[in-house]
Formats: structure tokens, C-alpha cells, sequence
């Protein structure tokens, strides 16, 4: 029986790389799970027990936060005992691919990206918030950078969640990157013929200044056409703040209240550049088609003129205007249902752990052939 090992940055929360580790340990029943720091609020099945260190008492002492903490995470996972399995599947936002020196077994690092606040300066100033975020992250940043390049020699393979993601771990790392998208729980939303389409666009996700809904209200405003956001974050007052009338936030919602938005709203606007972008998928999971800017994950889950539509990358002002000029004229009876649906079901979980397995198997294969 192969060994395998599974290492993750953190469970602090439950959101999709957490998941994409359920969905490993689906794929390896018999895996052992690694993260530096574990709060029981960040564990959701099929992880049940993880091997965590000492920083997950410390991360109880911090009132639950785990910022403070991160320039200790790289020593503690290049500590971590993996030297007894026969390979480690890494699932990496920042510094997870230190595992990489911590064992001689081949390692598959799963990228959801490199660190992108580390790596891109504009990204960064965006997400800092004020002149003494921007000095903190930049040295995160360049701990990050540091430790990513020293990885990165010690990396068997490397698989990105997308196109987009594996650019970056050619640009960044110098590696070639295999892609294989996320998985999305589409079994959890779908269709309903029954149900009308309404006369307004929705935007959901967590209200953070890189996901950009505030592009999204801009575009309804020039267009004159309603809006409603769905979702909760640090972003809210001042996008509260720049909408109009036209625009209605119902914060964050349950699954059910979200599957019915899909399903009524004419068009999912996706107006940032995501590194996949589970909420579109979602939405297409509901027959619902996605305009979205034509960069990063969206090239990865939309498909023009079948799945919905692209506007280009640009200024913030040439993406309002695009974006306003197809509100205007979009119409969602153009689209069939049942083909969005069946594109969302190529996302499926149980197509993510199929290629999953069969890369790993490969890597275990050459390396017992080497």
C-alpha cells in the first residue's frame, strides 16, 4: 500500500483549499494529514485528525488569529515528520511547499497559487489597507518569496487549479505546471424550469477588495440596471457607500437563499480576477449563465457564447463600461440551461479525485521505476 501524506497550511477556516483537502483525503482514505496550526472550528469531514505543532496552542492564545503567526509556519512545516511515506501531496496558498524539505519522498504540490500578495505588488497594496499593512505583508511577502524559490528545486510535480495559476508557477517559480480545476460541489445546486427569471444581476462571494464587486456596482449604475450582492466582508462599508439605489446587499445568506438567487438573477457577474472562482461554477451548476472579465480562472470555467460571456481586462474604467454595455443588452433565454448545467458537471468532485489519482499514481510509479 503506498504511504501518503497530506500537507496543509492551516485549518483556521473552512473554505475551498480546505475542501480540495477533503477531497484528498477521499482520494487516499489511509492518508495522514499534516498543517502547522488546526483550530477544531476549521475541521470539517472527512478530516477528522490532523498533525498539527505548537503553533495551534499558540493560535489559541492569539484570540484565534493566525496572522501573527505565519512567519513561523515555514520552519514548522520544514520540521514536520514525513520522511516515512512514499509520497506528500501539498495543497499550497503560501508556504506549504516547505514540507518539500522536511522529506526524500517525491512531493505533488496541488498550487491554488503562489503567493499572489507576495509576488505582485499592485495585488498587494490593494489587499494591505494603509501604509503599515503594506510594510507588514511586504516582508511576509518577501519571506514567501524566499521560501517558495527554495521549494520549488524539491517539487516532483507540480499541479495548478488553473491555466491562469500555472502562468504564475512558470513566471514565478520557473516550473512547468500541470492543471487540474477544483472540485465543486454541483450536486448541491441545480436547475428549476419553474422558476422565472427576474430583471436584476447578482455578485456573491466575501466582500474583499480583490473579487471587486465594487466594479459590479459601478457597471449597474452606468447600465441602470438592479443589482443584488450577496455576501459579507471588510469591503462592505465602502461599497455600501458607492451604490445606489439600484443595488441591494443581503449579506451573507444560506445555500438554499443562494441556490435561488442563481437560479432567478439574469446573469452571475464575476468582476475580479480570481485564481479558479468557485461561485461561477455554482452558478452554472443552476443553469445560470456568468459574465465575467476574461482573465484568470474564468478562462478556466466559462465558455463564450455557451456558459456566458467575457468582457476584457482593461483599466477599471474600461471594465465598467464593458461591463455595462452587456448588462444593457444581456438576455438570458440566449443560453440553455441544460448545456451551462452540463459544463458545471465537468467540475464535478468526483472528476477532480480521478485526475488526481491518476497523476499521483504516476509519480509513484516512475519513482519506483527510477
Amino acid at each position: 500500500m503506498t504511504r501518503v501524506a497530506i500537507v496543509h497550511e492551516r485549518f483556521t477556516e473552512f473554505g475551498g483549499s480546505e475542501a480540495v483537502v477533503g477531497e484528498f483525503v477521499h482520494t487516499w482514505p489511509d492518508a495522514e494529514v499534516f498543517a502547522p496550526i488546526v483550530d477544531p472550528d476549521g475541521l470539517r469531514e472527512p478530516v477528522r485528525t490532523v498533525h498539527d505543532t505548537w503553533l495551534s496552542r499558540a493560535h489559541a492564545y492569539t484570540g484565534g488569529r493566525h496572522a501573527p503567526l505565519l512567519p513561523l509556519v515555514p520552519r514548522a512545516l520544514r520540521r514536520m515528520p514525513l520522511r516515512d511515506y512514499d509520497i506528500v501531496v501539498v495543497s499550497h496558498h503560501a508556504f506549504a511547499t516547505q514540507a518539500a524539505l522536511a522529506t526524500d519522498a517525491p512531493v505533488v504540490a496541488y498550487v491554488h497559487s503562489p503567493a499572489r500578495w507576495a509576488w505582485d505588488r499592485e495585488f498587494r497594496a490593494q489587499e494591505a489597507g494603509g501604509r503599515a499593512g503594506q510594510l507588514a505583508l511586504g516582508a511576509l511577502g518577501a519571506l514567501a518569496r524566499r521560501g517558495e524559490l527554495r521549494a520549488a528545486p524539491r517539487l516532483t510535480h507540480v499541479i495548478a487549479n488553473s491555466h491562469a495559476v500555472a502562468q504564475r508557477v512558470t513566471d514565478w517559480w520557473g516550473l512547468p505546471a500541470s492543471v487540474i480545476n477544483p472540485p465543486v460541489q454541483v450536486d448541491r445546486f441545480t436547475p428549476d424550469p419553474s422558476v422565472v427569471r427576474e430583471d436584476f444581476f447578482l455578485c456573491a462571494g466575501r466582500l474583499v477588495p480583490y473579487k471587486r464587486a465594487d466594479l459590479a456596482i459601478r457597471a449597474a449604475q452606468q447600465a441602470g440596471v438592479r443589482l443584488v450582492v450577496l455576501g459579507e466582508g471588510r469591503f462592505r462599508a465602502q461599497l455600501t457607500e458607492l451604490a445606489g439605489s439600484e443595488t441591494t446587499f443581503l449579506g451573507a445568506t444560506s445555500a438554499e437563499v443562494l441556490q435561488d438567487m442563481y437560479r432567478r438573477c439574469q446573469a452571475l457577474l464575476m468582476p475580479g480576477v480570481e485564481d479558479f472562482g468557485i461561485v461561477p461554477v455554482e452558478a452554472m451548476a443552476c443553469g445560470t449563465p456568468v459574465l465575467a472579465v476574461g482573465a484568470g480562472g474564468a478562462l478556466d470555467t466559462v465558455r463564450p457564447g455557451v456558459t456566458g460571456e467575457y468582457v476584457p481586462a482593461g483599466s477599471d474604467e474600461a471594465v465598467v463600461a464593458a461591463l455595462a454595455e452587456r448588462l444593457r443588452e444581456f438576455r438570458s433565454a440566449a443560453y440553455d440551461p441544460a448545456a451551462i448545467r452540463a459544463h458545471a458537471d465537468t467540475f464535478a468532485p468526483e472528476v477532480f479525485r480521478a485526475r488526481m489519482a491518476e497523476t499521483v499514481d504516476g509519480v509513484v510509479t516512475a519513482r519506483s521505476r527510477g
